[in-house]
């Protein structure tokens, strides 16, 4: 039993892939020492705490988490074994046949560690990982786990939640590959580096369009463990990306090493597009995608399923729940407080979703007083707080320490989701949940990244600075008003209807209560035709509705929590989405 079985890495694929998910063995502990014995068998990559693990208990601070399985080397002989990890929450350690192979903290981002010279030659070897995760104990980033979950907050998760997976390389192969199109020039550029000295001798790349070569080139032969390749797209050839046509080109990326031929052939892809703040012709800042004006309208995504938590139930869940979005007229989605998995944002570069990608917030416990309550009383008067260090200890970034942590999760994001053409804007911090030095943290998504938006400060807390003018609006009349930066509506609606056969397992949450189905659509209806439309004259260019689905307690999703039902009329969405859409392209012309 192998749960999604589908290769993970769809930016980077090789031939060789050997997937390790599936029942190993478990044991919760109270040392880091191997266990004594096994507490029972546990479906990786599920974490114990959800119903699809077949285990459902919660790793408390200061336990250690166990996984133990047996398995093969992918087929082959020679060169190198790589174990990759998708996401293992949140600090880890890693042996193999009794000998420790790496570790690594952060549970958000892929790992990989070399293990071939711990293989045994018999081909039967052991695989232990050691976990701990101090969730909202600890100063990491966590998104909404709690061991109290409730309202807005929900169950902590922790240990293995992407898929363990292995494949066979080459002595010296290509480690990392960064893809950098150019819309402007009609350009990509190809950076590989690779395991070894002399591995990026000859590195060449192939760009096809439709299954036809476009355009192949070689790097320099005077490289060494950085190569790199810019290739021209004809015009014949130029297909921009956009949410009415998600053009995907695909590439191919190798290297020729030595006098034996050996080969490292990486498969991945790219599209051409390109993000900026324009004025309109009334001279109003849009957000323009491949420099037309676009109105980015979508739902918050919060990435919860309630057998999984954080992990789906299956690729094809995924796709299906991406392509009914599609289906419904929205364009966008805010993935919040949290970092998918390399298919879900696959999937979106192919479907045409722009993502907006929160950093996953972090810190000490947040002060809801402060952060939550008092500012949703007071708005306007504390939204723009000094940003200075007396306060980042109210915004939960008292220490230095917890600051340079989320300094090097912020670039392990960029680094690990900038090759998706989906992702349109990084929003570093979130009604200031673990927020300090915003301005800081805008430079350095600009110097990682400079081909997309970046919203500052989504909600409050806003220094003025990043390209979008980020509004939070549950409870207060709506009004817009143009400035220095595209003002996007990034959080509103969540009005909540437990839907009968569907309800919260616990209270239900959310913002304002409709009765029945026609009266959620009716709230809708008047909220985007009444509210939000009229301010799209005066500015509005982004919509973010709250939220895509029912997440525990929290029911004011469009969707249900377990997808079978959408809870308002879906041809009243998809009318309201197409009156708001045509209105824009009025005011914009």
């Amino acid at each position: 039993m192998h749960p999604l079985p589908e290769y993970p890495r769809p930016a980077m694929r090789r031939d060789s892939y050997e997937n390790l998910n599936g029942l190993w063995k478990y044991a919760i502990t109270q040392t880091a020492e191997y266990p004594a014995a096994w507490d029972g068998s546990i479906l990786v990559p599920y974490s114990p705490e959800t119903k699809a693990s077949g285990v459902g208990r919660t790793l408390q601070p200061g336990q250690w988490l166990h996984y133990h399985c047996t398995f093969a080397p992918p087929p082959g002989e020679g060169g190198r074994v790589l174990l990759h990890f998708g996401a293992v929450d949140d600090a880890c350690a890693v042996q193999v046949n009794g000998h420790l192979v790496g570790g690594h903290r952060g549970g958000y981002w892929p790992f990989t560690l070399d293990v071939t010279a711990q293989l045994n030659d018999t081909g039967r070897n052991s695989l232990w990982v050691a976990v701990q995760d101090p969730t909202d104990s600890g100063t990491q980033a966590r998104g909404k786990q709690t061991l109290k979950p409730g309202g807005m907050f929900y169950p902590a998760q922790s240990g293995i939640w992407q898929t363990v997976w292995m494949e066979r390389v080459p002595e010296n192969y290509i480690q990392s590959l960064t893809v950098t199109p150019d819309y402007d020039a009609r350009t990509v550029t190809v950076k590989a580096h690779t395991s070894m000295p002399g591995g990026a001798v000859n590195l060449w790349a192939v760009v096809r369009a439709g299954g036809v070569t476009i355009a192949e080139d070689w790097g320099s032969d005077e490289a060494d463990r950085d190569g790199e390749v810019t290739l021209n797209i004809p015009e014949e050839h130029f297909f921009p990306w956009s949410p009415d046509t998600p053009f995907l080109y695909d590439l191919t990326v190798g290297t020729t090493q030595g006098e034996e031929e050996q080969f490292d052939t990486v498969h991945s892809y790219f599209a051409l597009r390109k993000w900026s703040c324009e004025p309109d012709a009334r001279g109003v800042l849009r957000f323009c995608l491949n420099g037309k004006p676009i109105l980015l309208n979508g739902l918050l995504d919060q990435g919860y399923w309630p057998q999984g938590l954080y992990t789906p139930p299956s690729d094809a869940a995924v796709e299906r729940e991406l392509s009914e979005v599609k289906a419904l007229g929205f364009n966008l989605l805010r993935k919040h407080a949290k970092i998918e998995p390399q298919r879900w944002y696959y999937h979106c570069d192919r479907l045409g979703l722009v993502v907006w990608q929160d950093m996953v917030n972090g810190g000490s416990r947040y002060n809801l007083w402060f952060v939550t309550y008092l500012t949703n009383v007071l708005q306007p008067l504390v939204r723009r707080l000094p940003d200075a260090e007396p306060l980042w200890g109210l915004l939960s970034r008292g220490k230095a320490s917890s600051r340079e942590t989320y300094r090097k999760e912020l670039q392990a994001t960029v680094e690990a989701l900038r090759c998706h053409p989906c992702i349109g804007c990084w929003v570093p911090f979130n009604e200031g949940w673990g927020q300090f030095d915003a301005a800081g943290a805008v430079q350095a998504i600009r110097t990682l990244d400079d081909t997309r938006l970046v919203d500052e400060a989504s909600g409050w807390y806003d220094q003025g600075g990043g390209d979008v003018c980020s509004i939070h609006n549950y409870f207060y009349p709506l009004h817009v008003k143009p400035g220095k930066r595209t003002v996007a509506l990034s959080e509103y609606g969540g009005i909540a209807w437990p839907m009968p056969g569907h309800e919260a397992p616990g209270k239900t949450y959310g913002y304002g209560t409709a009765k029945s189905r026609a009266d959620l659509t009716a709230r809708c209806k008047k909220l985007q035709l009444g509210t939000v439309l009229p301010q799209l004259k005066k500015g509005l260019s982004a919509l973010v509705y709250t939220q895509l689905t029912d997440v525990e307690d929290e029911v004011n999703g469009l969707f249900t929590y377990d997808r079978a039902e959408i809870k308002p009329d879906a041809n009243a969405v998809r009318s309201m989405n197409a009156a708001l859409a045509a209105e824009f392209a009025k005011v914009t012309r």
